[in-house]
C-alpha cells in the first residue's frame, strides 16, 4: 500500500527502513524526504503510521533470518 503518493513510498519501504533501525519520526521524515519541497505534507502529518509500520518490522524476524 502506498503511504505517500508524492514520493511513491510504500509499506515495504517503511518496513525496510524499520529493519535498518530507522523508527523515530525524525529519522523517517529525513529518510523519505517528507520535509522536502514537492511533498504535500500529508504523510508528514501521519508520521505515526510510518512509525507503527517501521517498529513492527524492526521487531519481527526477517525471512532471511528464519531460513538460516
Amino acid at each position: 500500500m502506498y503511504r505517500c503518493l508524492c514520493k511513491g513510498i510504500t509499506d515495504s519501504d517503511v518496513r525496510e527502513a524499520g529493519r535498518a533501525g530507522l523508527v523515530m519520526p525524525c529519522q523517517l521524515k529525513t529518510k523519505f524526504g517528507l520535509k522536502d519541497a514537492g511533498c504535500c505534507g500529508r504523510c508528514s502529518k501521519d508520521i505515526h503510521e510510518f512509525v507503527k509500520i517501521a517498529t513492527s518490522a524492526q521487531q519481527a524476524p526477517s525471512l532471511n533470518s528464519l531460513r538460516r
